[in-house]
């Protein structure tokens, strides 16, 4: 611990002042800095690869930040928040509400929001998805961002998109986590964390 200490404050001494430069900048304008960029890279292969992935492409269970689909919000603000704040994701389990048949009806009906022909009774699984769904990702069913219910119109999916992993969403429901990062990282680390992020849905 006391080594770490030591080698915290010296980083600290090192480039403090560099990350208090950066806050100076807005999100916007860092991610289009290439040496604060690369920076911010560094930063994301030391703390959020584990989950994102080297690429930040995502994978089962944790979101793609290479695309514009984001499930709280992909404006600066919103990026920061979630990165110092950390969210909290909970869709419930409907598989005891619906039963065998219903889960299959509201399956093919979310499959097909998003164009793909499927088999099963869509008038019967748009009924059961206006009582039971809309609360959530809306009449549209483009999602909400406040409550990180994805839209389900497009071809992103957290947990995967094919019809068993859609049935297993809506029959055991899905749970997921994203540590809040403001307070290890510090304000600067931050700040420079999420223009990266930020950066990845420009190119």
């Amino acid at each position: 611990v006391g080594q770490y200490n030591t080698e915290m404050e010296t980083a600290e001494a090192k480039y403090g002042e560099q990350y208090t430069n950066y806050l100076k900048m807005s999100v916007a304008e860092l991610a289009k800095n290439d040496k604060a960029i690369t920076t911010g890279g560094r930063l994301f292969s030391t703390y959020c690869t584990q989950c994102h992935g080297s690429d930040a492409g995502g994978g089962p269970g944790f979101p793609n930040l290479r695309d514009s689909h984001w499930l709280w919000g992909g404006e600066p603000a919103q990026i920061k928040q979630t990165i110092s704040t950390g969210r909290q994701g909970t869709m419930p389990a409907w598989g005891a509400v619906l039963g065998e048949t219903g889960t299959k009806d509201v399956t093919a009906y979310v499959m097909s929001l998003s164009g793909r022909k499927t088999s099963g009774d869509l008038k019967a699984g748009e009924e059961k998805f206006n009582q039971l769904c809309v609360a959530c990702h809306t009449a549209d069913a483009t999602g909400n961002i406040a409550l990180g219910a994805p839209d389900l119109t497009d071809v992103s999916w957290v947990y995967g998109g094919s019809r068993r992993s859609i049935e297993k969403s809506i029959v055991e429901g899905r749970t997921g986590r994203m540590p809040a990062f403001g307070e290890f990282l510090g304000e600067g680390k931050t700040h420079l964390l999420s223009a990266y992020v930020f950066s990845l849905s420009l190119e």
